[in-house]
């Protein structure tokens, strides 16, 4: 833990280096989460779109290839509230996309992301994770005593300083302070879904300020210089996602990761025509088309259900059009290493950084 200018999060997660690799549900795998872990790092998987028993066997997996502290991931969403005449409006705007991939009719729109509940609570506890951690605000309070009991660290997202208040209030161990500049899903929870819009360098320090446990800083944070940055700010640690990305571990269609590396940082956006809530990721045919129809997405996650066939056909098809492409602003300075030599590379830099300073 020597070189690092604050240990409290390598205390608390009882790991080397304060790096995360972000649970990006979907691309994330036991080999990438065990690699990442093993180089000292902390890694994660997303585990918001499985079931009980498929969580089970990645935490097998994991722990054949790992006996280093790991993240468990899950999201914290209310059930949506069906919209037939929107629904209808939906499977009516994706329609042409359905005929161009010859997949007939859009299916009727459904939530496809479990609620984290009791049977997920058990499911948890009974694994005993080192690290468990929520997008979209925390489970309720007795919830979160209940995995403290069974030995899990708590980990949350952040998008605004209030936020931060209110997931420290919540039991939540260490915050994400998760910048605009993160792909995947804003962990926007409180007020407006579109209201988590503040950049990392503006919203780190302010979050440091305001809570009195370690924080985290993500988005944007790609390589050894964003980590120094974070330091700077008055993080304990990173938490990094598309980097990740590109190594050969991650989950993740060829298409994706090649126009990961030629992404520059303005060919991102934020949108919620895939899922139904704030997400980034790298500008295609499906978004521009979507944006530029002023269709209304359903609610979170019953849009993804619509999108998500459009999503396989594409990735069958090898086609970008319509995939669906996670990334963060900082895609452009991902590096193609295996997960575990780019910990080691990311912890080294950053030192290296970080002495200079």
């Amino acid at each position: 833990m020597t070189g690092w200018p604050r240990s409290e999060l390598c205390d608390l997660l009882g790991i080397e280096h304060p790096i995360i690799q972000a649970p990006m549900a979907g691309a994330t795998t036991p080999p990438l989460a065990a690699a990442v872990s093993n180089a000292g790092g902390l890694g994660s998987l997303g585990c918001a779109a499985q079931s009980a028993d498929q969580v089970r066997a990645d935490v097998a997996a994991l722990r054949d290839g790992t006996n280093h502290a790991f993240n468990l991931n899950f999201f914290v969403h209310d059930a949506p509230v069906p919209d037939a005449e929107n629904e209808a409006a939906m499977q009516q705007r994706l329609a042409p996309y359905y005929n161009e991939l010859e997949l007939g009719d859009a299916p009727a729109a459904r939530s496809i992301f479990p609620i984290f509940g009791k049977e997920m609570l058990a499911v948890v506890t009974e694994l005993s994770p080192k690290v468990a951690s929520f997008h979209f605000g925390l489970p309720e309070r007795a919830m979160i005593d209940a995995l403290k009991e069974a030995g899990a660290v708590i980990l949350a997202s952040a998008t605004t300083v209030c936020e931060a208040i209110a997931l420290e209030a919540g039991g939540a161990d260490a915050v994400i302070a998760q910048g605009v500049e993160a792909g995947g899903h804003r962990g926007t929870f409180l007020g407006d879904v579109e209201s988590g819009t503040v950049g990392t360098f503006a919203l780190v320090p302010q979050v440091v300020d305001a809570v009195r446990v370690p924080v985290i800083a993500a988005g944007g944070v790609a390589d050894g210089r964003g980590i120094a940055a974070a330091f700077a700010l008055g993080a304990s640690g990173a938490q990094i996602g598309t980097a990740f990305l590109a190594c050969p571990e991650a989950q993740i269609h060829p298409v994706h990761r090649e126009l990961l590396l030629q992404t520059p940082s303005e060919a991102t956006q934020v949108t919620r025509t895939i899922s139904g809530r704030p997400a980034r990721a790298i500008v295609n045919r499906y978004i521009t088309e979507m944006n530029e129809s002023g269709a209304e997405p359903l609610a979170f996650p019953l849009q993804y259900s619509l999108s998500g066939p459009l999503n396989a056909a594409s990735r069958k098809n090898d086609s970008s059009e319509l995939m669906v492409m996670w990334a963060g602003q900082g895609a452009a300075l991902a590096q193609v290493l295996p997960a575990g030599e780019l910990l080691t590379k990311l912890a080294a830099d950053a030192k290296t950084v970080l002495a200079e300073m």
